[in-house]
């Protein structure tokens, strides 16, 4: 009998060719640090003239564990105020130990910091409204984030950085 590549019969490639595609596992993810304030209850739970003024930040970490194993942290800040006072605030730091197989050296920081966050994002997204509807409020369901955005966006405040301001 030859050695020939052939299907695995479930219509995809075979083993061989499977070890060689570029790939992304998530081998864990979890809760870092969560905390939900909520400074002025009861007063807060009472119904508002107004919506209040939502602000969220986003941030993505990542460090190397090993050669293909890479931490990413993506934390999501933010608050709800009226006028006067602080509704609620929230802070989630949410991570995920990822294998980078067989990506290009070129290609590896910006699926570290594009796709792997995306991947932990709903997750995150979750916790975050079930925490502010556990403190009292409506579920807040943060929008979907432009992660090669925010990667683009990093990047050239980092090459600003890099090249200092520009004297005339």
């Amino acid at each position: 009998m030859a050695d020939t590549s052939a299907p695995n019969g479930n219509g995809g490639a075979t083993a061989q060719t499977e070890d060689q595609l570029p790939g992304i596992n998530a081998l864990g993810q979890y809760a870092k640090d969560l905390s939900f304030e909520n400074p002025n209850a009861p007063r807060s739970l009472q119904p508002q003239d107004a919506a209040p003024q939502i602000n969220i930040q986003v941030n993505v970490n990542a460090k190397q564990l090993a050669e293909e194993d890479f931490e990413v942290e993506l934390t999501l800040e933010g608050d709800a105020k009226t006028a006067t006072e602080v509704l609620f605030a929230f802070e989630l730091t949410y991570a995920g130990i990822f294998r980078m197989r067989n990506i290009p050296q070129d290609q590896l920081h910006p699926a570290v910091m594009i796709e792997c966050p995306r991947l932990l994002f709903p997750f995150a997204r979750q916790i975050v409204a079930e925490a502010v509807r556990n403190g009292g409020f409506p579920p807040l369901y943060i929008d979907p984030i432009d992660f090669v955005g925010l990667y683009r966006q990093k990047a050239m405040e980092a090459q600003s950085a890099e090249s200092g301001p520009l004297s005339s």
